[in-house]
């Protein structure tokens, strides 16, 4: 327990640490700026050419309309039919990444008596999000508001409409050659399969009433927040220059450390440790991590929000990274353990998976093989050695794999952008202060859930349920 802390204790320092030496140097650089406004500029070789030029690129730059920063009723013509196509595609692929992508990759990795309740909790998620989603998550994460949450403009989606008599629809101000209504349900399923990547670290030991209050709390709290930090321009990382292009910080580091926080105060499974708990049936879970792999595309090409060249650039380095990480996590386990493993394989695909995320718009082929073989050897001993040394019981190992690998993207991120795919700078501190923020506000917030839930209605089922199976004790059904 005291290395598990101290653990904590670190992330904690850590983040504290990264948010301050982002400011500062944020605080230097703004310190510095008169100095290169004021450096004399090199003689022109033509003087009469430059005078005629600058008049006119300043009435240019002033006709310019400033970026809009709310949502905008258009005409029906102005919409983009290929960047919408491809966007209602991603959608599809990022909803089969969690039902039924995820749902099998988790459900043929715990015993036989527990896979009706793991499928079951990917599906009821789906569902409860997507109600929440609509009444409220949608708003709090991609509307205008303060640094740390959004505003109530579009609580029940108020505002977004498609008038056809009419022709004019509303578009995001973050997509604006598709419909609204598409962005809203492509950034819902990225909303649904975050608190789903949780499920992993808390199977077999769960109540169904408290992972459906658990989770619903959770989207609004804990995600909406951090999506409208780091994506909506108004947020407070995406204002200093985050640079997370499909959710490093926003998916999988969050849900990681919730994952991990929930381990912790559920406790470990009985029998863990002493009794085996080999997955009952790796065919479903590498038939869900091959539908993982091709969802992603959608997950990462899809949040260029356009059929553009940075998509193919993020579709690209998205395989790329992927084929490298399953290669690295194979090949070190072989070096390790004597036997490369399908599970093995499965998991440092999804571990490439999960580090290229952040990445995926930002870098190219060197950046994506650096973080492929950093992501399979890191999340390979975080899910092995790290858990043994620290006696934690992450089940499904939602940490290992997606807090750690989500950390080795997002701050690699920092150091192989390329910004002529980017357009942007990358700031390592800042990329780091993103990461201890999500890493100290899902931790801490989780933590709180969870206590007042276990105070309400309890958290874990009863020994005997346990023993049982979940599938019978809490759903009735069984697999024969």
């Amino acid at each position: 327990m005291k290395r598990l802390l101290a653990l904590l204790a670190l992330a904690g320092a850590c983040g504290l640490f990264g948010s301050v030496q982002a400011q500062d140097k944020a605080a230097d650089q703004k310190a510095a700026a008169p100095a290169v406004t004021t450096a004399p500029a090199p003689a022109p070789a033509a003087p009469e050419a430059k005078a005629t030029e600058a008049p006119k690129a300043e009435a240019a730059a002033a006709a310019a309309p400033p970026a809009p920063d709310t949502p905008q009723l258009i005409a029906v013509d102005k919409i983009n039919s290929g960047d919408t196509a491809w966007m209602l595609t991603s959608t599809a692929l990022v909803l089969m990444m969690t039902i039924p992508g995820l749902a099998l990759f988790y459900g043929g990795m715990v015993r036989k008596k527990n896979v009706l309740a793991t499928l079951m909790q990917s599906f009821a998620i789906t569902c409860v999000v997507t109600v929440l989603w609509v009444i409220i998550g949608y708003s709090l994460a991609f509307t205008k508001g303060g640094p740390y949450v959004g505003s109530l403009d579009r609580f029940f989606l108020n505002g977004m409409v498609f008038m056809k008599d009419a022709g004019k629809l509303t578009v995001s101000h973050l997509g604006l050659t598709i419909p609204e209504s598409v962005y809203m349900t492509f950034q819902m399923t990225f909303a649904i399969i975050t608190p789903a990547l949780i499920a992993g670290a808390f199977a077999d030991r769960l109540k169904f009433s408290a992972m459906l209050w658990f989770m619903g709390l959770w989207s609004v709290l804990i995600y909406s927040p951090i999506a409208h930090m780091m994506w909506e321009p108004s947020g407070y990382w995406a204002a200093k220059g985050v640079l997370d292009f499909a959710g490093g910080t926003v998916v999988h580091i969050n849900a990681g450390i919730a994952g991990l926080v929930c381990a912790l105060v559920l406790g470990k499974r009985l029998g863990y440790g002493k009794e085996p708990m080999a997955p009952h049936n790796l065919t479903l879970t590498l038939t869900g991590a091959s539908l993982l792999w091709v969802g992603w595309f959608g997950f990462n090409a899809g949040s260029a929000v356009a059929a553009d060249g940075r998509a193919g650039m993020a579709m690209f380095v998205t395989q790329f990274a992927t084929a490298v990480a399953a290669l690295s996590w194979m090949f070190t386990e072989w070096l390790v353990k004597g036997k490369p493993s399908v599970l093995g394989i499965a998991s440092g695909a999804v571990a490439g998976l999960v580090a290229i995320t952040p990445a995926s718009g930002f870098v190219g082929a060197t950046g994506a093989l650096v973080i492929g073989i950093a992501a399979g050897v890191a999340c390979f001993f975080a899910a092995t050695s790290v858990k043994k040394f620290f006696g934690y019981d992450d089940s499904l190992d939602a940490f290992g794999v997606h807090c750690i690998g989500g950390i080795v993207g997002a701050i690699l991120t920092g150091y192989f952008n390329v910004k002529e795919i980017s357009g942007a700078d990358a700031d390592p501190m800042v990329q780091l202060g993103a990461v201890a923020t999500t890493l100290v506000y899902s931790g801490v917030g989780s933590f709180i859930i969870l206590k007042i839930i276990d105070m309400a209605i309890g958290l874990r089922v009863s020994e005997e349920e346990e023993r049982e199976g979940l599938d019978v004790s809490l759903h009735g059904e069984r697999v024969e």
